[in-house]
């Protein structure tokens, strides 16, 4: 689960999961649904993203990793022209993602993604785990 949150100039997203794996796979699909149209997707292709787990605390992990792991995204988006549209993410060490989507036209990207930025990037843990993070556009 996640959700958009109004925000000026940028867009603003808080992602939700019962677990690791659940927080990165939702941060992926928020990640296409504010940038992709992804009916206009075309073609089967298949990437696979690997990030550490660093840090001293495991909120401080996760933040490293979340973080990186958009960052992979983004230099898909941006450099190969790729959009995941699902994927299946692991955790043993590192966080680790197998990413199904495709190619991007013209008429598939909604909003062209600039950085994702460290500004209020925020993990956290309670019954379940929670991201937020800002996306400049």
């Amino acid at each position: 689960m996640y959700k958009f949150v109004e925000h000026t100039a940028d867009i603003a997203i808080e992602v939700y999961g019962k677990t690791v794996e659940e927080l990165f796979r939702n941060a992926t699909l928020a990640f296409r649904d504010a940038f992709v149209f992804p009916e206009k997707v075309k073609g089967e292709e298949k990437r696979e993203i690997t990030v550490k787990l660093e840090g001293e605390s495991e909120e401080e992990k996760l933040e490293y990793a979340l973080y990186d792991w958009l960052n992979e995204l983004l230099y898909l988006f941006d450099a190969e022209h790729f959009a995941a549209l699902d994927v299946k993410v692991k955790v043993d060490g590192v966080v680790k993602g197998e990413l199904k989507g495709g190619k991007l036209s013209s008429e598939a990207v909604k909003v062209e993604p600039k950085a994702i930025t460290l500004h209020k990037f925020k993990v956290e843990k309670n019954d379940f785990y929670k991201a937020f993070f800002i996306v400049d556009i």
